[in-house]
């Protein structure tokens, strides 16, 4: 199943540093619970900024992506 790309540029680009920054404190700064919790959302950051998708903005309608404007005739 493939799923529509819902994740802008510009939201790509702030998942992606949220995500190492937070993978780089869940490996120097944290411990316990919240560095298994750090690490899980450092890694859906990532994923979804990789590949554009977020399932939770499927499921709320949201799509960040750029649209077209409408061709002129």
């Amino acid at each position: 199943m493939m799923f529509h790309q819902n994740v802008g540029p510009i939201d790509r680009g702030i998942r992606a540093i949220a995500g190492i920054v937070l993978l780089v404190a869940t490996f120097v700064l944290l411990s316990g619970f919240w560095q298994i919790l750090a690490a899980v959302v450092a890694v859906i950051l990532l994923i979804t900024a990789v590949f554009g998708v977020c399932p939770l903005y499927s499921a709320l309608g949201i799509d960040t992506t750029p649209t077209k404007p409408a061709a002129k005739h």
